[in-house]
């Protein structure tokens, strides 16, 4: 198992840092955008956050569980994203967590305290680091991050026989993650999709189904929009180049950076953005950009113009995922709240709000029932044929994000 020591960011992984806070995923609400987290970049950020802390290097024991009172004490306590749960017409419920609370009596305090992976990853690091309870029982954080504290051994091996709907019910997509294999410490929240999106207006005509021809068709010279997230751009690259963004080589990422930089002299890609996409595709300035599919789903609401594409290459998924932290007071409790949501009905219910990839196979017919247009998007509900398209950016070490962090802060100006 890895140990945790802190380490000082070098200039291009401190820059990428407040890239994705200032103009990436972590800038702007949960419920329309997406926000911070698939970037190595802030997975590194955190990591240096620590340095200046003064917390000892994280001793590498097995002694991450220790008595849980769920028996006795029928509450958990979970930590989520802003917006990421299904809210009544007031505001003020979560249905679906109130009808967990009635049918189990697990009265569940839940926390709205997680802005971006980095700020949270501060917010618990000293308890993780010597070994306390966080005070929460369940978190949800994004794929590199949750790699991350599987590693250091920070967060608990979950009981298989409490998460009997989790187990059938998971997505074939999101089963095997090469940094939690077999999904023994984590269940998916949601997933998280990146795509080709275009303005139809804008393209006067032209067509775009992949990233060749996003980088290639001099017609869309300085209308191209790619994304600030290291894993997203240069991930759906490498797919166009035929590389498996899950094995891929340095040589390999050299070549999909080359071929960026190569767009990026000759004045094709506009510029690499954040969530500031979502305007300049909205008004045509972007003809056409690599985009989190979340965003997608708003976009066409609002703008008929705007329509996606799954290139025949293949397209990134990462998601946010459920951990139980060491020394959380509640670990059966957790678990059958995670248990909870892997049943079709709740995760429908949750589907229909959030507009995420749901992890839950079974849960169309569910959401038909609530909201048909979400039962029969793609976005929401991928069918057998896109779920095989989609591809994972591998886990990286931390010598690898450093050198792939730097080139591409390189690459974006950054």
């Amino acid at each position: 198992m890895e140990q945790y020591e802190p380490d000082r960011l070098s200039p291009a992984r401190a820059t990428a840092v407040r890239r994705g806070l200032t103009g990436g995923r972590a800038a702007l609400s949960r419920r329309a955008l997406l926000r911070a987290g698939t970037g190595g970049a802030l997975a590194a950020g955190g990591l240096g956050a620590l340095s200046a802390c003064g917390i000892p290097a994280a001793r590498n024991t097995s002694g991450g569980s220790s008595e849980d009172h769920s028996a006795k004490e029928k509450e958990v306590a979970f930590s989520n994203w802003t917006e990421y749960m299904d809210v009544d017409d007031s505001g003020k419920h979560h249905p679906s967590l109130e009808q967990f609370a009635r049918r189990t009596g697990i009265k569940v305090k839940y926390t709205e305290d997680i802005n971006d992976n980095v700020e949270f990853f501060g917010k618990i690091k000293p308890q993780l680091a010597a070994g306390q309870d966080t005070g929460r029982d369940l978190i949800c954080v994004t794929d590199w991050l949750a790699a991350r504290l599987i590693r250091f051994g920070w967060v608990q091996k979950l009981d298989a026989s409490n998460l009997p709907h989790a187990y059938t019910n998971l997505s074939q997509q999101f089963r095997d993650p090469d940094w939690d294999p077999g999904r023994a410490y984590s269940y998916p929240w949601q997933g998280i999709s990146t795509v080709i999106a275009y303005n139809k207006k804008a393209l006067d005509g032209q067509e775009v189904r992949s990233v060749s021809d996003m980088l290639d068709n001099p017609g869309l010279k300085g209308r191209i929009g790619f994304l600030s997230e290291m894993r997203d751009s240069v991930g759906m690259t490498l797919l166009d180049m035929g590389k498996d963004p899950a094995r891929f080589t340095d040589d390999d990422y050299d070549a999909a950076i080359a071929r960026l930089q190569k767009a990026v002299d000759k004045g094709q890609i506009r510029r690499f953005t954040g969530n500031d996409y979502t305007s300049d595709l909205s008004k045509g300035d972007l003809a056409a950009c690599i985009a989190w599919a979340g965003d997608v789903v708003q976009l066409k609401a609002d703008t008929p113009d705007v329509d996606f594409v799954i290139p025949d290459s293949g397209y990134m998924t990462s998601t946010d995922n459920l951990l139980i932290p060491n020394r959380a007071r509640h670990k059966t409790n957790a678990e059958r709240l995670i248990d909870y949501y892997y049943e079709p009905k709740p995760a429908a219910e949750l589907a229909a709000y959030i507009n995420y990839v749901c992890p839950v196979d079974g849960v169309k017919a569910e959401l038909a029932r609530i909201d048909e247009d979400a039962a029969n998007n793609p976005l929401i509900i991928p069918d057998a044929a896109m779920a095989a398209e989609s591809r994972a950016f591998r886990s990286l070490s931390q010598k690898e994000e450093t050198a792939y962090e730097e080139k591409f802060a390189k690459l974006t100006g950054a």
